[in-house]
């Protein structure tokens, strides 16, 4: 059980967002609106983040790191009362005693609420938080439409409901985060292997389809801002992104990159979105070149061999 709301940008946003759609919490007939009613007094919080996967059961199937259990897709708004009934069983077992307090039609609006995957009791909790992920930025998107009038579109606010759309549906084969880009966050000083980290996730989204980089976010999608990396300001650390860029994935490997800094829980992040390269990139270390691609949410590097193979296939060179 978690009595305390997240702040974790792309949870408000979620959250927000069933404000806006006027949705009711989960397994209750009380508005979230209502529920987060700072004016409600009460000796525990009205509403609370309940584990739809409760930490015990996924500790009892083999899952017990903070990160896995803790993910935002395993998270919905119950009344506090609920939270206690559900404790630590199962989905599959305490789901039937909460439905059937609703007709099939409630049941079908409150799944669509909470972005709740048909049958998703019985799934893999991997398989769940991927569906769940997709379906809560659907839920963020439809909340912002109702604060669209006409035609007319707040630019910035698309761009940040787009931003969180990603936050919420984790790294995968196209979007990758990466905490910092030059500080090792456990020795607190700058290390030449977080920019080659870098640098390899921009060469796999560039050999393979694309895809979105986030300077400034940890693997679960809690912000650290681009602070950490202690530059000047945002004019410091541009040019420094893109001469490390230049100097080790060539000028070509730049042009394919578009920058821009972005707001993120009261934090700012550098956003690198990479398009398709119609050119293999390699990057240099030390004396060695070395050649990624992207398999799933992760960067490889291939063999000599593979390499060659992968660039006559891909690039017909």
């Amino acid at each position: 059980m978690c009595s305390i709301i997240s702040t974790n940008r792309a949870s408000i946003k979620y959250h927000a967002a069933l404000v806006l759609l006027d949705a009711r919490a989960l397994f209750s007939k009380i508005k979230v609106a209502d529920l987060l009613d700072p004016s409600i007094q009460a000796s525990r919080a009205a509403v609370e983040r309940h584990h739809l996967f409760p930490k015990s059961y996924l500790s009892r199937q083999g899952i017990a790191a903070t990160r896995e259990t803790n993910q935002i897709a395993n998270y919905a708004l119950v009344e506090w009362g609920d939270n206690t009934e559900i404790s630590d069983q199962a989905p599959a077992d305490y789901l039937p005693v909460m439905k059937i307090r609703f007709s099939q039609a409630e049941l079908e609006e409150m799944y669509r609420w909470h972005a709740l995957p048909p049958n998703w009791e019985h799934l893999d909790y991997r398989e769940f938080l991927e569906k769940r992920r997709e379906l809560m930025a659907q839920m963020i998107a439809e909340g912002y439409k109702t604060l669209v009038t006409g035609e007319g579109r707040d630019v910035a606010a698309t761009e940040e409901f787009e931003l969180s759309a990603i936050i919420v549906n984790g790294e995968s084969e196209t979007v990758e985060f990466k905490s910092t880009l030059r500080t090792n966050l456990h020795t607190g000083s700058k290390d030449p292997r977080m920019e080659l980290a870098v640098l390899k996730t921009l060469a796999g989204f560039l050999n393979t389809n694309g895809g979105t980089l986030i300077v400034g976010v940890s693997d679960d999608g809690s912000p650290v801002g681009i602070q950490a990396d202690e530059f000047d300001n945002e004019d410091k650390m541009n040019p420094h992104f893109v001469n490390i860029v230049k100097s080790r994935m060539g000028i070509p490997a730049m042009t394919a990159l578009h920058v821009h800094f972005d707001d993120h829980a009261d934090s700012r992040v550098m956003v690198v979105k990479c398009r398709k390269s119609p050119t293999p990139v390699f990057v240099k270390d030390g004396n060695t070149e070395r050649f990624y691609l992207r398999t799933g949410p992760s960067t490889t590097e291939l063999s000599p061999s593979q390499t060659q193979d992968y660039i006559k296939q891909r690039f017909h060179v």
